[in-house]
């Protein structure tokens, strides 16, 4: 019987479902790091993380902590008792099992998928019985994940309790869509702000620029007299409107002192745009708010312009922010 309060993973079998017969044939979920019999480690995190430096010298520190705890987490945290969950992607099923018994290192697999505990197999359920939410959790992208949303959902499933809801009236659906839109735009904006600094930052803007439709006129680096950019629409730069352009790769606040200072460069006929990848102070917003012809772009409308503009961007930022177009659902309109 399993315990009301065991933990439960959920668990992936390769990207392409390599070792789907080595869990539900043979009764073992795994994983696939080369590091050895991990109990020759001391039974800590620090251990394991030096020990997968050793063996990946070129990993990042993020790259190492986040590979060392998963591999840690699963020779240790996991437990006897807990209910592992494995989302199939060769027979599309949700399976869930219990695992019953320790850590084992196999090394006649040479390798591959070495680490093992075995597991006792109960329910083999179709996706379409869960909610949206629940399967989006089993998404994670990491090969072992605790699983703490939807718990109540996944338990409810090996009952047998589990009550089908309609996909149009699942609550869940537009969460989905909220964290896969939240996801995305924390990636823009972590990459930019990482690997666009100062006048970098200033060419990815006239590029955006251009994808709208218009010319533009770069600064050199160096002390720019607070003008980044002149975008324009004809060729030469001499029909309006004429678009005077500030850009702060900074993930501060703005303040009114950096808007009025651009705004002073700004004819009658002119318009000015200042652009951050951070926010702007009420202050700041309050003196736009009263000029028709002053736009302030903070970091939450950038990203809605590069959602919009992307398939126009060249080959160079399509590199720096790759994505994917993809169709999440989205609740009926009431």
């Amino acid at each position: 019987m399993v315990a009301k309060h065991s933990s439960i993973w959920g668990i992936r079998a390769g990207k392409h479902g390599e070792a789907d017969t080595l869990f539900l044939k043979e009764g073992y979920i795994a994983i696939d790091w080369p590091l050895g019999d991990l109990r020759k480690l001391a039974s800590d995190r620090d251990a394991f993380k030096k020990e997968y430096a050793a063996h990946f010298p070129d990993a990042s520190p993020s790259k190492i902590a986040n590979a060392a705890g998963q591999i840690y987490r699963f020779a240790h945290e996991i437990k006897q008792g807990d209910l592992v969950i494995y989302p199939s992607k060769v027979d599309h099923l949700i399976h869930i099992g219990e695992v019953s018994g320790p850590y084992t290192h196999h090394s006649a697999a040479n390798g591959n998928f070495a680490h093992r505990r075995p597991v006792k197999w109960h329910k083999h359920i179709p996706r379409q019985q869960f909610s949206q939410g629940a399967l989006f959790t089993l998404g994670a992208i990491q090969t072992l994940f605790l699983i703490e949303n939807y718990a109540d959902e996944f338990r409810s499933a090996l009952k047998g309790t589990l009550a089908p809801q309609p996909v149009l009236d699942d609550p869940t659906v537009a969460l989905i869509a909220e964290d896969i839109e939240e996801t995305t735009r924390d990636f823009i904006l972590k990459r930019l702000a990482q690997e666009l600094k100062g006048h970098q930052f200033a060419d990815f803007v006239a590029h955006l620029l251009v994808t709208m439709g218009y010319r533009t006129r770069v600064s050199p680096p160096g002390p720019d007299g607070g003008l980044d950019i002149v975008a324009h629409r004809d060729e030469l730069g001499f029909e309006p409107p004429i678009i005077k352009v500030q850009v702060k790769s900074t993930e501060a606040s703005i303040g009114n002192d950096i808007v009025q200072a651009l705004y002073g460069q700004v004819d009658k006929s002119e318009y000015g745009l200042v652009v951050t990848l951070g926010t702007f102070t009420p202050a700041a917003k309050s003196f736009a708010r009263g000029k028709s012809n002053l736009r302030l772009v903070d970091r939450s409308e950038l990203v809605l312009l590069v959602f919009e503009h992307y398939d126009q961007f060249d080959s160079r930022y399509k590199a720096l922010l790759p994505l994917k177009r993809v169709f999440v659902p989205v609740p009926p309109e009431e």
